[in-house]
Order: structure tokens, then sequence, then C-alpha cells
């Protein structure tokens, strides 16, 4: 039996996402290094990077679930979630960056919680990137193509 137009577009939609899913790894495995050598003095970072970190974690989750499914509306959800975590990212670098101002933060510290959070942002983007590979896989238009 051949394949049909949606097996071809859910098999390259699949080859896709394991880039996105690669360099989720990736990022994941430096979050972990930069805890792992700094201990318990990241642990007392503020509420918003604590939120960013389950809200990238659950697009990740949410648009794998997407592809399982073929949810177009989950995917959505996905992406329109981004620029949310997006926002948080804004918030946490310029609470740093005040802190270094006023002298409450040591740069160290500031520099391992931005990277963290920098690390979650991108997380957040493969996961939308994920999510725009669902909506190709069903309907046979990428958001890039989109104008």
């Amino acid at each position: 039996q051949q394949p049909v137009a949606g097996d071809l577009r859910r098999i390259s939609a699949a080859l896709k996402m394991i880039t996105d899913m690669e360099r989720i790894g990736d990022q994941a495995d430096d979050i972990a290094e930069i805890i792992l050598s700094r201990g318990d003095r990241l642990l007392t970072a503020d509420g918003t990077l604590r939120a960013m970190a389950r809200a990238a974690i659950r697009m990740v989750s949410e648009s794998v679930d997407a592809y399982v499914r073929q949810d177009v509306a989950l995917a959505e959800r996905v992406i329109a979630s981004d620029d949310e975590v997006d926002e948080d990212f804004e918030r946490i670098k310029r609470r740093l960056i005040d802190g270094i101002s006023s002298g409450t933060e040591d740069g160290e510290s500031v520099l391992d919680l931005v990277m963290i959070a920098k690390y979650y942002e991108r997380i957040a983007d493969h996961a939308t990137n994920i999510a725009e590979w669902v909506e190709f896989s069903v309907t046979g238009v990428h958001k890039t193509e989109i104008t």
C-alpha cells in the first residue's frame, strides 16, 4: 500500500521534531549541570523562574501529546503559551539586573539564573516548534508558509 500525503507529512514532521527534542534534552542537561555545580545557592530562585520552568515542561509534554493525538487545538494552545514564557524571561532578567545594580545579587548567581531562565525559554521555543510541526502534520501548512 502506497503512503498518502498525510502519512508523508506525519513522517516529515516527526523527523523535524526529533531535532527539537534533541535540543530540549541538551538544554535540560545544561540546566542540571548548573544546578548540580551550584547546589543550594540557586534553590532560592523566585517564583517566576519556577513558574517558567513548569510552563516550559508542560509545553513540551503537551506538544508531544498533540502530535500523538494529532490535536491541532492543543498544538495551538502550546504555541499561544510561548508568549507567557517569553514575558517571564524578560521579568526575570530585569529583576536580576536590578539586583546587580542595587548590590543585592552577586554576579555569579545572576549569571547562572539568567542562563537557566534562557534555557527554559529556549525549551519553550522548541516545544512551540514541535506544536507547529503538529499543525503541519495535520493541515499540510507550516506556520512559516502562512503570510
